[in-house]
């Protein structure tokens, strides 16, 4: 309970004006295409030279939470994901905000958000200990399966056919190959300078979702189409804490598997939602309304995103190791005034450490109540016309293309993969297993190189990664989730099947 004693120091008048000030920069910074979580706290930590420990981590720590529910807003609006780590929301979200719901979805995603965030807080303050433990379990071989058990929740997401989104993974398996190997330093499909670098996820991210979207509503614009104007309907925030309250499967799924990923070193919150989206999906007695703007979905999702931040700091805190990048960019924030994390941190900086997380604590409090302050009105964006919306949403994609490495490189890959999946769209692809494909190719990758180097020194490749609790049990997990997808594609054939017999 020594948290307690330190509680009071997040209320000081500088202390609280910092989290105010991290925590409504955070939203804002979040809603902004390409400015992800980890770019926002690296953004800010130049302001923190002047501040004392304490003081400088409340100001990076709301801004890392607040950025994560932040993300939402621009997915559900303009289905651009602030973040890898909002992919999932805009299956959902952006189709409630295209039926007039966006207020009621941006409710529930900052709820949901403020549920799992706290969850994974109090993760952090009392079994610290016990979950560094159990991080330090995970090897290469480890992380190796859980990227493939990732991949295997391609075939179901977000797509009509199994076979179609696991060709849509597949590219994005190879789009992660692009670029020099990290480990060997080959060059791999290189075949133009702004590829050398490989494919920014920030980039591709815009391109995938965005530009399809800017190509249909000038398209609309040009027909015709286009002149309807949303009505957006109105929604009580006691409405959308009823539903958060009807929801416990969809809420309860996303903070476990949120607090689970963001526990495991390396792999972070990008695949979070990803996976506690398809979990939920798979759980729902509702399944086949997911993707067609259910609230499930939006919950589950914004829950994991935001459960999987404090459990992410129990690595650096406690053991040095940055659980994501952002809490890489975090470490830094530490080092810079002379802070070294590990298991003394508590002992030699307790005033630092626990003021730290009970403003992330508080942070989630206060990032939900300015969350659903501004829902409704930023609900009101629906109602502008597709094609003042279509230019807006392609200077964003530009601009949130660019900042991130201030490169045109960036912008016409982020341009050629929007044609390109506007393209795949029009076959019954999906963008969303091809991003996951992305994110989950470099990790496996590396860590099948790594694991093979210790194989070749140990009892060899077969031993090391088939062998083990953890190794076992992912691999049924995988073999699982591969069936249980197979299996919902043949019911739902033989359903419309027999629909069309009826008819």
């Amino acid at each position: 309970m020594e948290f307690l004693f330190y509680f009071g120091d997040v209320f000081t008048p500088v202390n609280f004006a910092l989290l105010l000030v991290g925590t409504i920069g955070g939203l804002i910074l979040g809603a902004t295409p390409g400015l992800s979580p980890t770019m926002a706290v690296a953004l800010l930590i130049p302001f923190t030279f002047k501040l004392e420990p304490a003081q400088g981590l409340i100001l990076l720590g709301a801004a890392y939470t607040s950025t994560v529910a932040g993300g939402a807003v621009s997915a559900i609006l303009l289905k651009i994901p602030g973040a890898p780590a909002n992919i999932a929301t805009t299956l959902d979200g952006h189709t409630m905000a295209q039926n007039g719901e966006g207020a009621r979805a941006l409710q529930l995603s900052f709820l949901a958000s403020a549920i799992g965030g706290v969850f994974g807080v109090l993760l952090l303050i009392f079994l610290t200990p016990l979950l560094a433990q159990w991080a330090l379990a995970f090897g290469p071989s480890h992380l190796f399966w859980l990227a493939i058990l990732g991949v295997t929740v391609i075939g179901s997401l977000d797509s009509a056919s199994v076979v179609k989104g696991l060709l849509s993974g597949c590219i994005g398996l190879w789009l992660a190959t692009i670029g020099f190997d990290d480990i060997m330093g080959a060059q791999r499909f290189i075949f133009h300078p702004s590829l050398g670098g490989g494919i920014n996820i920030i980039a591709a991210l815009i391109g995938l979702f965005a530009i399809p979207q800017v190509i249909t509503m000038f398209a609309k614009g040009r027909s015709g189409d286009g002149a309807e104007v949303i009505k957006v309907q109105k929604h009580s925030i006691r409405k959308a804490i009823a539903e958060i309250i009807r929801r416990p499967r969809a809420l309860g799924i996303g903070t476990a598997i949120g607090s689970i990923i963001g526990l495991i070193p390396g792999v972070g919150g990008q695949i979070a939602g990803l996976v506690a989206y398809d979990q939920a999906k798979k759980f729902s007695p509702e399944y086949a309304k997911f993707g067609t703007g259910h609230s499930e979905g939006v919950i589950a999702a914004e829950a994991a995103n935001n459960a999987m931040v404090g459990p992410s700091l129990v690595p650096l805190l406690t053991l040095s190791i940055p659980g994501s990048p952002t809490a890489a960019v975090l470490l830094g924030g530490l080092l810079i005034h002379g802070i070294f994390p590990g298991t003394d941190l508590f002992d030699n900086h307790p005033d630092v450490a626990w003021t730290f997380i009970n403003s992330m604590l508080i942070g989630q409090i206060l990032m939900c109540i300015f969350g659903l302050y501004v829902a409704g009105m930023a609900a009101r964006i629906a109602q502008v016309p597709q094609s003042v919306m279509a230019a807006v949403v392609l200077g964003l994609a530009v601009f949130g293309s660019y900042s991130v490495q201030s490169s045109m490189g960036d912008v016409y890959v982020m341009a050629s993969l929007g044609v390109m999946m506007y393209f795949l769209e029009r076959f019954g692809f999906s963008a969303a297993p091809l991003v996951l494909g992305l994110i989950l190719g470099p990790i496996a990758e590396a860590n099948f190189i790594q694991g093979s180097m210790i194989a070749s020194a140990t009892d060899g490749l077969g031993p090391y990664f088939m062998t083990g609790t953890l190794n076992i049990v992912l691999i049924v997990l995988i073999a699982a989730s591969v069936a249980y997808s197979a299996a919902m594609e043949l019911r739902n054939r033989r359903t419309t099947s027999k629909e069309d017999l009826m008819i």
